[in-house]
């Protein structure tokens, strides 16, 4: 596409970026399970009227826009209020769970370069069900990743002692996740903090899918473990309020214990010829709209309408694992929040997969082991009901091509 010699009337661009959306996923008829945090009607206008509100503004510079500047440290305050942050604990607001971790991973490597941690290559240490950004954040850092082999229990957590193994004097941070993305499952983040102390490493825990969700979800009475602040040896967080706050796109949080922690964050620089410049983050120019959109739903929902909201998706969590049960699949651990992984001991996940594809769903497989998963919203409870029909339509279909299949050879999946 070139650009346009003369520019087109708003209502045809419009209408053709309307159009070029209907192959899209529905995630606005409840069928995505992943990617869409659905809410409903009511805040999505909220996120778009505040993002609007806000839209031309810039977080690069506080002192232009005090307005923002406030409310990010009105947004990470509520994140400490509800994660047991002690006195002192701080942070920021980054575009998302990669910038989070990457900034966190950052922070780590260069506190432990100045307690005379790490003289030779930094290495990592995580669970193998750790997400792909602490790779991501390790190659352009040049740092070692050490992933170590999740329990064999049939738990999916942590192996916290193969971790503490894998630790070393070049070891700049240990990873738990609450809960992880593969299978929903919470870490042993407090054995991990035994471990961590034991080795003098930072811990951080990666609570971009549950940061905002783990504490609703323990007012409600699900029995949430400590996997916070709350647990003396964590260092660091990061928590996506795109995710469960129901945010608009482009809104994570990186916390830490301390200022003191924090203060290897920040890039603050003067070497050059023009103004010195100061980011607290990755970026330079920082989007109002998704500061601004993040404070407007946590202000608009409130305690109240966070417990409501979760309660609806552990309440339609636990209507999938009954139903997937009943036909006969095998849910992946003890899964509390929102996300859960289940496979069939007949039927191949991507073969599965495949099918409810094809009657309209947008979903997630995983690979270790393969299995179908879901991570779910509020807008769920009112079509998962439909989801498991697909599914045990689906399983016929498989059923039925297995047995074409198999009976003019072999069937393989990898």
């Amino acid at each position: 596409m070139q650009m346009p010699e003369q520019g087109r009337d708003w209502d045809e661009v419009s209408a053709e970026m309307i159009a070029r959306g209907g192959g899209d996923a529905k995630w606005r008829d409840g069928k995505t399970a992943v990617y869409v945090f659905n809410a409903g009607e009511e805040i999505a206008e909220v996120q778009k009227e505040a993002y609007a509100a806000y839209m031309s503004e810039n977080g690069l510079g506080p002192l232009a826009f005090p307005s923002l500047a406030q409310m990010e440290k009105d947004v990470i305050s509520m994140g400490l209020g509800l994660l047991h942050g002690p006195d002192g604990a701080t942070g920021a607001m980054t575009s998302g769970g990669t910038d989070s971790i990457t900034m966190a991973l950052k922070t780590a490597r260069d506190y432990a370069r100045a307690n005379g941690r790490a003289k030779g290559k930094a290495n990592i240490v995580l669970p193998f069900s750790a997400h792909l950004a602490f790779d991501k954040a390790s190659h352009l850092m040049d740092i070692e990743v050490r992933r170590v082999p999740v329990r064999e229990d049939g738990t999916y957590q942590a192996d916290v002692a193969a971790m503490e193994a894998a630790c070393d004097a070049n070891t700049v941070m240990m990873v738990g996740s609450a809960p992880n993305f593969p299978h929903g499952i919470i870490d042993p983040i407090e054995a991990l903090g035994e471990a961590a102390e034991r080795k003098g490493v930072w811990l951080h825990v990666d609570a971009c899918v549950g940061g905002y969700f783990a504490p609703f979800a323990r007012m409600n009475g699900v029995p949430v473990p400590p996997f916070d602040f709350e647990v003396p040896a964590v260092h660091s967080m990061s928590a996506d309020l795109h995710k469960y706050g129901y945010a608009a796109k482009g809104a994570s949080t990186v916390l830490f214990r301390s200022d003191e922690l924090y203060q290897h964050m920040p890039f603050d620089l003067n070497e050059w010829s023009g103004a010195p410049m100061k980011t607290p983050t990755l970026a330079g120019t920082r989007p109002g709209g998704a500061i601004s959109a993040a404070w407007a739903v946590m202000n608009t929902l409130g305690v109240e309408g966070y417990r409501r909201l979760q309660g609806e998706v552990c309440a339609t969590r636990e209507r999938v694992e009954a139903g997937v049960k009943a036909l006969g699949f095998e849910v992946l651990g003890k899964p509390m929040l929102g996300l859960i992984a289940f496979r069939h001991p007949e039927h191949h996940a991507f073969a599965l997969y495949g099918e409810i594809y094809r009657r309209g769903w947008f979903t997630s497989v995983t690979k270790s082991p393969p299995s179908l998963h879901l991570m779910l919203s509020p807008k769920h409870a009112d079509v998962i009901d439909q989801y498991l029909h697909d599914l045990e339509e689906s399983m016929s279909a498989v059923a039925a091509g297995e047995a074409r299949k198999v009976s003019g050879g072999s069937i393989r999946y990898s």
